[in-house]
């Protein structure tokens, strides 16, 4: 029996939208695996159907406008690792290639980023189109990967770049509890160091997002350049995957941005 497909609910960036790139935060709804990762579940290591997992690809690629086999995303381990992309590279080696954000200036191309928790951050150059898409877990996010993805696509772009931003859906600072060592990690990880905040339960509390914000803006983004689209993928399980919630079966959401 063929599964039934929805249309894929994503959210996306007034700010990218108005500059013209095609993009989206695809949430956990509008694909064809089964539960636990129902439904639009883009990894296969969780344990999901290959095929289910092939099918989405082609539901996000449809939306994206590019054809399925150029979502190009990495395997992430939680790095500060760029790697540029072209529509001339395999997408299949990029998968087993380790890093966790991709730049590229290839219109044919959708720079991608599995998440479940940590955040999507996707960036665009309004003048010459390029864009990259930033996995910023807590690992990466300490490293500070939005500041080195940042300065790859000025490399690539050239040095007149109008860099627009939009972060994601992630764990938010209601659910981001950690230990006093995470936190000391992040508290220093930007110019704003106001960012751990008191836990009901004596640990601390991080809020990721406003590091990522400041982040950006050392990166020289500016405020108003910056927009962020909201959502605790703890807290709403309707819309979201989350790691912390559901462990190792959770599914994985993808983000993606293609060039202009």
């Amino acid at each position: 029996m063929v599964p039934r497909v929805n249309a894929p609910l994503p959210l996306h960036s007034g700010l990218l939208s108005a500059a013209g790139f095609h993009h989206a935060f695809f949430t956990r709804s509008g694909g064809v695996s089964p539960a636990p990762f129902d439904s639009l579940n883009f990894s296969v290591s969780v344990g999901d159907d290959p095929a289910n997992v092939h099918q989405n690809l082609r539901i996000a690629a449809r939306h994206l406008g590019v054809e399925p086999d150029k979502i190009l995303f990495l395997d992430q381990i939680h790095s500060a690792i760029v790697l540029r992309a072209t529509s001339a590279d395999d997408q299949q080696a990029l998968r087993i290639t380790q890093g966790d954000a991709v730049v590229s200036s290839d219109a044919l191309v959708a720079c991608a980023v599995r998440v479940a928790d940590c955040a999507p951050v996707l960036l665009a150059d309004r003048r010459s189109g390029t864009v990259a898409a930033i996995h910023s877990g807590w690992k990466s996010t300490a490293q500070n990967i939005v500041g080195a993805a940042a300065q790859t696509l000025r490399s690539l772009a050239g040095p007149t770049v109008d860099i627009i931003a939009a972060v994601g859906p992630h764990i938010e600072a209601c659910c981001f509890e950690v230990g006093p060592d995470v936190a000391h990690s992040l508290a220093h990880a930007s110019s704003d160091h106001d960012v751990v905040l008191p836990g009901r339960r004596g640990r601390p509390h991080v809020d990721l997002r406003r590091v990522i914000h400041a982040q950006l803006l050392q990166a020289g983004v500016r405020p108003e350049d910056i927009d962020h689209v909201r959502g605790c993928s703890v807290c709403d399980h309707d819309r979201f995957f989350s790691y912390r919630r559901d462990g190792a079966r959770s599914g994985r959401m993808l983000a993606a941005i293609v060039a202009r």
